[in-house]
């Protein structure tokens, strides 16, 4: 038998690739599945089950298509409902993977269908749980995503309390606890770096899994502290949930060599908008006007996921030659399935061409800090309110990346706005986003408030 956990950090989310005596299972694979049907190839065993823990909100599943590609069956718990076939299972239904088997344990509170599934070995011993979004490591899955007129997130964590207690914490000590995500997902609030534990060290440290704790209290502890959750978060259960469009079409569409003239007319015919996905000190040397920034090599996909509302907008991409294909991807991951090209030869190309373009302004911190001395400098910080809160630039203004698109019309096009993070990822998204609306005169400020701490500016 053997665990391989498969984890991509930029979604925060761990896949599970299970093999024994030539059968394979997958658990929450991620959309693109090629990889996991060529480690099938090299292992030289058959995928027989996918198992989904959940309609996840935070990323599209390649359940459907791994299973039409290799004739898998996919498994969700019970309460599943579905727009293709799959076998919903029971609680407590057991499933034969070569020597080994792997339990349905429904544990219902972070969406009602939300399962996990207990590995014994072929002497029946128990020895791994994947445990989803219902347990984390530090943490458990947020009760308030699949809330509807009929049950509140106070009724959802309440069924967690109870799921968690008869499920999961009578569970022995030396299980190793596999979760879907760690820290970073929006999925939870305060998930640890660790991507695995066993079980005892989970009820000894993990402030939901407390013995003494009552229902009453669980409640008010796992809903407070929860930050608005991803807008298309909704979108992607119902990808999830309803089926989408096979990843190799997803593919072929993105994958349209264009030239600078090419590109021009099929952004202007169709209305996509422009997609930048290069380094963001790269980005504000040049780029294609109206274009938005959110690089490839930072957090990619949930920023897209934050920051584009409809994710059946056409897409036109600018990328590092040769990335052209990944980028598509991490787009589909989460539900953004209509890039329909991308600039052939990246934005030297269109340099060379002769087509216009824009730029922005970046200042290093000490400079900043000079012209802040001065006076009358208009600073947005777009960290986080957490962030903010822990220190800041005197009299500069909070507005969090994934909120600047509600927050533009308290802004004023007349004034210079001095844009700054963390260390300079967001800013510059922000920064594109703010040209594209007309704001012209935006600067961002280099090495973000980690640069700025080691200027002679007030903070607070």
């Amino acid at each position: 038998m053997k665990i391989e956990q498969i984890y991509t950090g930029c979604l925060a989310q761990g896949a599970y690739f299970i093999s024994s005596n030539g059968e394979a299972a997958v658990i929450d694979p991620l959309r693109e599945v090629a990889p996991y049907i060529e480690k099938a190839k090299r292992e030289k065993v058959k995928i027989k089950y996918v198992f989904e823990t959940h309609f996840h909100a935070d990323f599209v599943s390649g359940h459907i298509d791994l299973a039409e590609k290799t004739g898998a069956e996919i498994i969700y718990g019970p309460e599943a409902n579905t727009g293709f076939k799959a076998h919903i299972a029971y609680d407590g239904e057991v499933f034969q993977l070569g020597e080994v088997t792997i339990k349905v344990l429904h544990t219902p509170g972070h969406t009602m269908e939300s399962s996990c599934y207990l590995l014994s070995d072929k002497n029946g011993k128990e020895i791994a749980l994947f445990s989803g979004d219902t347990l984390f490591i530090g943490d458990v899955g947020r009760p308030d995503l699949a809330q509807n007129g009929e049950m509140t997130q106070d009724d959802l964590a309440g069924i967690l309390f109870d799921s968690l207690r008869t499920k999961i914490m009578t569970l022995p000590d030396d299980i190793t606890v596999y979760p879907a995500h760690g820290a970073g997902s929006a999925c939870g609030k305060s998930m640890s770096k660790e991507t695995s534990d066993v079980l005892g060290n989970q009820k000894r440290f993990n402030y939901a899994l407390r013995a003494d704790m009552t229902k009453e209290e669980f409640i008010s502890e796992v809903t407070s502290g929860l930050t608005e959750p991803p807008q298309y978060f909704p979108e992607n259960v119902k990808m999830n949930r309803d089926g989408y469009e096979s990843i190799d079409t997803v593919l072929e569409r993105g994958d349209q060599a264009l030239s600078p003239e090419a590109f021009e007319v099929k952004a202007n015919n169709t209305g996509a908008l422009i997609l930048d996905t290069r380094k963001p000190e790269d980005f504000a040397k040049g780029f294609i006007p109206n274009s938005i920034n959110i690089g490839i090599d930072g957090g990619f996909a949930p920023w897209v996921g934050a920051l584009i509302p409809d994710l059946k907008h056409n897409i036109l991409l600018v990328t590092e030659p040769g990335r052209e294909e990944e980028v598509v991807t991490r787009l589909a991951r989460v539900g953004y399935d209509y890039a329909i090209g991308y600039l052939d030869g990246g934005f030297d190309v269109w340099e060379k061409a002769g087509k216009e373009v824009d730029a922005v302004i970046s200042l290093p911190a000490e400079e900043f800090a000079k012209r802040y001395r001065e006076g009358n400098v208009k600073v947005i910080d777009v960290r986080k309110p957490d962030e903010f809160e822990s220190g800041h630039v005197k009299g500069a203004e909070n507005i969090a990346l994934d909120t600047v698109n509600d927050n533009m019309s308290t802004l004023s096009k007349n004034e210079t706005l001095y844009v700054h993070c963390a260390g300079g990822y967001r800013s510059m998204i922000a920064a594109s986003i703010l040209k594209s609306r007309g704001f012209d005169d935006v600067v961002n400020i280099e090495g973000g408030f980690g640069a700025i701490s080691k200027t002679e500016v007030s903070l607070s």
